[in-house]
């Protein structure tokens, strides 16, 4: 069992913007959720831990490597999965996942066909590996993805906006392989959508504004509002009254007319209806909470 601990990681760019503030985390095997809206600092915080940028101040240590000060060691126990995967035009998904192998020092010719093979299986594309992967399906594509991200028998994936662009048959399919990986390694999933954490991840934190503003289950993000979710559907005309009067966390259509949630202790008001909060509200009141 490994342990992922983050402790005050900080990152300012040169153009003034805070990127992380004070990031604090500590995760064990299994799936964990990164939430937040983008530009929350998911993707910075991602990077980081990948060593692809330096973080101007505190720690981060899987098991016992220095992730910030010995990026060599961690690199070889790392599997990463950026958001945009970017392939070679003419590769096969054979080549591509060969040419990352003797990258992270598989030798062997025939000890990385046998884990080319293997990989190509367990993400289901056997059948397409001599396809170029740049036809591929989007879902296709981060199928490959995390086949490469499984070479080396990496103690710590990272999965960047995953599932962003795929249709739900996909999705449904990488989800599946995701939660497959997370049995045995620590995996985080960075995302800005709120069912990839419900479906997949028994640990989770929000990010906004390059803070953490909730770390712990999902269930426990649940029990906290729970008697506090109040929805009623408006005229579109009403929108702004409702929102200066009440804590207005969510406003989506339905059939064509504006649907509101409130975050309130009590009834707001005749006409609204008490409901069972589900992730979604969690996020809206936890990212709303701070830019209100």
């Amino acid at each position: 069992m490994s342990t992922l601990k983050i402790e005050g990681l900080n990152k300012t760019y040169p153009n003034g913007t805070q990127a992380l503030k004070n990031v604090s985390l500590q995760l064990g095997t299994g799936m964990f959720g990164l939430l937040g809206p983008n530009g929350a600092g998911k993707s910075s915080l991602m990077r980081t831990l990948a060593t692809l940028q330096e973080a101007d101040s505190g720690s981060a240590f899987l098991d016992n490597i220095d992730i910030l000060n010995d990026p060599m060691s961690i690199r070889k126990l790392l599997g990463y999965l950026p958001q945009e995967f970017g392939v070679y035009p003419k590769i096969t998904a054979e080549q591509l996942l060969d040419h990352v192998a003797i990258l992270k020092g598989v030798s062997n010719k025939s000890e990385r066909k046998q884990l080319v093979d293997y990989l190509l299986q367990k993400v289901n594309l056997f059948d397409k590996r001599k396809k170029s992967v740049k036809g591929f399906s989007g879902g296709m594509k981060q199928r490959v993805g995390i086949a490469q991200a499984l070479i080396g028998d990496p103690k710590l994936i990272i999965v960047d906006e995953p599932t962003a662009g795929l249709d739900p048959g996909e999705r449904n399919r990488f989800h599946n392989l995701l939660a497959e990986v997370g049995e045995q390694v620590i995996v985080i999933l960075s995302t800005h959508i709120v069912d990839d954490v419900r479906e997949l991840c028994t640990n989770m934190a929000i990010m906004n504004e390059g803070a953490i503003v909730y770390s712990g289950t999902p269930n426990d993000a649940l029990s906290a509002l729970e008697g506090k979710i109040w929805r009623k559907q408006i005229e579109r005309s009403e929108r702004e009254q409702y929102k200066s009067n009440y804590q207005v966390i969510s406003d989506k259509m339905v059939g064509g007319r504006p649907v509101i949630h409130v975050l309130s202790a009590g009834q707001p008001e005749g006409g609204f209806e008490s409901i069972p909060p589900n992730l979604e509200d969690v996020f809206f009141t936890r990212t709303h909470q701070l830019t209100a």
